[in-house]
């Protein structure tokens, strides 16, 4: 069995948001929580960027800052001992570096960053369009069963696709149009929950 894990908002903040925090730009506090097409999410953020000539190092050096959520090491460690465990993320690989090392490197699925060679952001290239749901499909076709979980509009295709989905800590807007997920708030919670779901898809 498999566990499909969305990153931000689950193992580590929220990138987008502690950049806006550290910049003060309020528009970059928007997240797929917020807007549920990505691509107009990132066409907003790039144009953002552009206007407010940011360059790649000045988001590492927000990136370098964090840390994981509270907890979120110890829940992993947890988890890759009861299940496979694949991180499905619509981050980049440019930004998620730092945070996987303090996660001990997780399996990590992502997008990249296209980089000129001033540093400047220019677009953003997806592994594929709903790589998401995409790869839940594909573990599924491999024959593992895969419960997956996430918090934003952006991970509710690969909980439709899986054979059961977990929302964690989720907006309002997300559990009332979602409601047909389990709701956990915490990693007590979250354990508590996927020993249920394993249990229940094992029969």
């Amino acid at each position: 069995m498999l566990v499909a894990l969305d990153l931000e908002g689950v193992l580590i903040p929220e990138i987008w948001i502690s950049f806006a925090e550290k910049t003060g730009i309020e528009k970059l506090k928007l997240t797929t929580r917020d807007i549920s097409n990505y691509d107009e999410l990132m066409k907003g953020r790039l144009k953002i960027l552009n206007e407010n000539n940011i360059k790649l190092r000045d988001i590492e050096n927000v990136i370098k800052a964090l840390s994981p959520l509270e907890g979120a090491k110890e829940f992993l460690n947890w988890l890759k001992t009861e299940f496979q465990v694949v991180i499905l993320s619509d981050t980049f690989y440019q930004f998620a570096g730092p945070l996987m090392k303090q996660l001990d490197y997780p399996t990590l699925f992502c997008h990249e960053l296209i980089i000129n060679d001033k540093n400047q952001i220019m677009d953003y290239c997806l592994r594929q369009k709903d790589a998401k749901t995409n790869a839940v499909a594909a573990f599924k076709k491999l024959n593992f069963k895969v419960i997956a979980a996430g918090d934003s509009y952006n991970d509710t295709g690969m909980l439709m696709e899986a054979d059961a989905g977990i929302l964690f800590c989720p907006p309002i807007k997300v559990i009332e149009e979602f409601s047909q997920f389990p709701v956990v708030h915490n990693y007590d919670e979250f354990k508590n929950t996927l020993i249920k779901t394993r249990a229940s898809l094992i029969k």
